[in-house]
């Protein structure tokens, strides 16, 4: 193919309908399909990323391999299509703004007023335009955050305007995802919030040309010819998207809908080979029919919104649902907080194993350690991630090497045992945003270890993002005592990984594995702590 083609995705009537789910599915299908393809994500708020922000605002911040701090639906595009994105493929409003001030402080528009049109909205179609200008994408899928009618909207939609008559008509697309509610008193659905939805689009000039409604009732053919009608697009463009047992039932759904076929079709491109979705299906048949389950408690402070930990909960989903475990893995949510020694028997009895999960500041850390503690103490398969792994640390530190005063610097500047330390080069760090060890790093694995024998290779990539750092200062007491180090970087000499060889699966670690699983390749550190989870559910 010559030119990248372009596939917008709007929302309307209400936020939360899934268009990131709708927008992987179609990716996954057009990759099935031979195609190249890719998916970015347009947010409108004005922090500069994510990273800044509490869990509970937008759930977790999904980090790349390039250290970019992004939006969690970055994750759902990784997870289908298998392939890594970028900073390119998320962008905010605070960043294009902060980019166009930055040319104007340069003077790259002297004698010029600078206003949203052209200049923001210029700016915008660039970033669009990125991931397609590098040629190694035959489709872009773009999804833009919000809903139609938001102020913060404006200036994206105004930009997929203007693209689309730059682009012309083959090149470019939108499909708008929107909700068809179904009234109870009336005993019928109504299209009339979908109808008021594209009006609002087509005032901006925009006119979809798909349309994908979110229902939870079958949308009758009647209902089609009506939408179509008032919608101005055809019959076959209108799609519906019922509620699904699972996420990842929405590719096969959408493909029985024929949304891929009509994408092709409406961008001229050629329909010739058909999704192959076998191994896809292999998958979800195994994820839907277990030969055993297990109870794994996740410990963390923002419990209340599950989406805080997103990329955790779907790695128990393909670590559970890969061939050599075939497990329904139930978390048991538990808040840090309310967690202490005299109730945490009560809290995790019965559990087959404990995660303790990311998170940053001093809520909650007690909790966590009291977790620690207690699965060390019995027995129970444990991984703790990042923070996990140092309250890990800290926890062992404490009750077998004695230091009772060990801590983090992050919860006590002054702390006498600081077991973890802030990483020199952060000690002069003052802003917060972007300034922390982000993206991929190496780490050394040692053979007689856990970790190697579930990677089954020595050097490995993970995603990281933290500032405080196991202190080397205490590693050799550490490991005299038992707790021994089973990753390195092997060019800082940074511990990455620790682990308990007297405990059945007790593993620690720097860096988010949970970024790196997907649908057809679970993270080999999940599938080796549910088979220990397991393994210990069947004694």
């Amino acid at each position: 193919m010559n030119n990248t083609k372009y596939v917008f995705v709007t929302g309307g009537v209400t936020s939360s309908l899934g268009k990131g789910i709708i927008a992987a599915s179609l990716a996954k299908l057009l990759q099935e399909r031979g195609y190249s393809v890719t998916i970015q994500k347009l947010d409108p708020y004005i922090n500069i990323d994510p990273g800044t922000l509490n869990p509970y605002e937008h759930g977790e911040c999904y980090v790349t391999d390039d250290g970019a701090e992004t939006d969690l639906d970055l994750g759902h595009y990784e997870r289908y299509l298998n392939i890594p994105t970028s900073q390119a493929n998320n962008v905010t409003t605070g960043r294009i703004y902060q980019s166009v001030i930055n040319k104007e402080r340069k003077g790259e528009f002297l004698g010029k007023t600078v206003q949203v049109i052209p200049h923001i909205t210029d700016e915008i179609k660039n970033r669009i335009q990125i991931l397609g200008n590098t040629g190694d994408y035959d489709i872009v899928i773009t999804e833009i955050g919000g809903t139609v009618g938001d102020i913060e909207s404006l200036p994206y939609i105004e930009a997929v305007r203007q693209l689309q008559w730059d682009l012309g008509e083959d090149n470019a697309i939108v499909i708008h995802l929107t909700l068809v509610p179904y009234l109870a008193a009336a005993g019928e659905l109504k299209t009339k919030p979908t109808q008021h939805s594209v009006k609002t689009l087509m005032q901006s000039g925009v006119k979809p040309d798909i349309l994908v409604c979110r229902s939870e009732h079958e949308i009758s053919d009647d209902i089609k010819r009506k939408l179509a009608l008032f919608c101005n697009v055809k019959k076959q463009n209108v799609i519906q998207s019922l509620d699904a047992e699972t996420i990842y039932d929405v590719p096969n759904l959408m493909f029985k809908e024929g949304l891929d076929y009509v994408v092709l079709d409406k961008l001229n491109l050629s329909t010739r080979k058909q999704p192959n979705l076998k191994t896809w299906n292999k998958f979800l048949e195994r994820h839907k029919n277990p030969t055993s389950s297990i109870e794994i408690g996740l410990v963390g402070k923002y419990v209340e919104l599950h989406d805080s930990y997103k990329s955790i909960t779907e790695a128990f989903i393909h670590a559970g649902a890969a061939a050599s475990n075939k497990t329904k893995v139930n978390v048991r949510w538990i808040h840090s907080e309310e967690l202490t020694p005299e109730n945490a028997v009560k809290q995790l009895e019965g559990l087959n194993g404990v995660l303790v999960a990311p998170g940053f500041g001093d809520r909650g850390i007690e909790g966590k350690i009291a977790a620690v503690q207690y699965v060390r103490e019995n027995n129970i398969p444990f991984l703790g991630i990042c923070l996990g792994m140092q309250m890990a640390v800290i926890e062992f530190a404490r009750n077998v090497l004695g230091l009772k005063d060990a801590n983090s610097t992050e919860m006590n500047p002054k702390v006498p045992h600081p077991v973890i330390n802030l990483m020199e080069e952060q000690k002069d760090v003052t802003e917060k945003g972007g300034t922390m060890r982000l993206g991929a790093w190496d780490c050394q694995l040692t053979q007689d270890s856990k970790v190697f024998q579930a990677y089954k290779e020595e050097l490995i990539s993970e995603r990281h993002r933290h500032r405080y750092e196991y202190n080397n200062d205490y590693k050799e007491q550490l490991e005299n005592a038992g707790m021994k180090t089973a990753g390195v970087n092997p060019k800082t000499g940074l511990v990455e990984i620790v682990e308990i060889d007297s405990h059945p699966w007790f593993v620690g670690v720097q860096y988010h594995p949970e970024y790196k699983s997907t649908v057809l390749n679970p993270h080999p550190l999940f599938v080796g702590f549910i088979k220990a989870a397991l393994k210990q559910s069947k004694k």
